[in-house]
């Protein structure tokens, strides 16, 4: 008899469509060997899992309630195993400004910044001079809690104040000074590096159209162009960025090479399956096919976490 698996898609977050898009290529891949079915948790989640009763849970939903914890949390209630990084992992590391001092206390340099709320009270003046003199311009503005690069702007003094206030939906905002120089990204599979690549946008810089759009035209250049001894470098550091949250299945860390260095931006514990993401990409170099890659995460699947 076949195992189950049931495959979470869309969800409640911004990046809801990207989440399908994961899916339905996952989708491609399991329904040869599996019982599948995609469940869409927005929509009776719980009945819709009692009533198929999976062996499996692959998560691939992305942002806010798919990557935060939350639904790794109902999982575990009710003792399905599922793909991908446990609660606490999830919860940490869509926590940017959390992630960022976990990374800071184990000597992995990243951007310095600040974390405000939105309140009625805010006084955007006071703000503005806080950026100016704390970190000084471009700044990066980023949801502390969102993935795909969603709700980002890069700014400078002039346009500050008008990013800030496009930004009033969410809750929380990151701060952060802005690091230039080459886009690296490296994924871990498992225990093990598996490699990195460089992008190339011709947009300003590696944004949500750029990651999901064909039309952006980003140049991928895999492996990344880095010396023998660098390229070792930004994999260990991402494996141990990797380990220290104690992630599972797969990661996706976003690097900038500046002088030399490697700024740790951020990991990702859900990274994209489209056809335009960068793990899969990575994977095939090394000779690891999609359906390779997505069985790796399903023998991963697990519970306690």
């Amino acid at each position: 008899m076949r195992r189950k698996i049931a495959i979470l898609a869309g969800g409640y977050s911004k990046e809801r469509e990207i989440s399908f898009s994961t899916a339905k290529e996952v989708f491609k891949v399991l329904k040869k060997k599996y019982n599948v079915i995609l469940i869409d948790p927005k929509i009776n989640l719980l009945s819709k899992l009692k009533k198929f009763k999976p062996d499996i849970v692959f998560n691939a939903l992305h942002g806010r309630y798919g990557e935060d914890g939350y639904i790794q949390s109902i999982l575990e209630t009710a003792k399905i195993k599922y793909t991908h990084s446990g609660v606490k992992s999830s919860s940490i590391a869509i926590d940017k400004e959390l992630s960022k001092k976990i990374f800071k206390k184990n000597k992995i340099l990243t951007p310095t910044g600040f974390k405000f709320q939105y309140k009625e009270e805010l006084n955007y003046n006071l703000l503005i001079k806080k950026i100016s003199k704390n970190l000084g311009y471009p700044v990066v503005l980023k949801p502390v809690n969102e993935g795909s690069s969603v709700g980002v702007f890069i700014c400078n003094k002039s346009n500050v104040l008008r990013n800030l206030i496009k930004l009033r939906d969410f809750d929380e905002i990151l701060v952060e000074k802005y690091i230039p120089g080459r886009e690296i990204q490296s994924a871990i599979l498992g225990k093990k590096a598996i490699g990195s690549i460089e992008l190339i946008p011709k947009r300003k810089f590696y944004d949500y159209k750029a990651k999901y759009n064909k039309q952006a035209n980003t140049k991928h250049v895999m492996p990344a162009k880095l010396s023998i001894k660098k390229y070792r470098e930004v994999n260990r550091i991402a494996l141990k960025a990797h380990r220290l949250l104690n992630c599972r299945g797969v990661s996706r860390s976003d690097f900038r090479f500046y002088k030399n260095k490697f700024y740790l931006l951020e990991l990702n514990t859900q990274p994209g399956m489209t056809s335009l993401s960068l793990v899969p990409e990575i994977a095939r170099y090394i000779n690891i096919d999609f359906n390779q890659l997505i069985e790796e995460l399903i023998k991963d699947a697990s519970i306690n976490k």
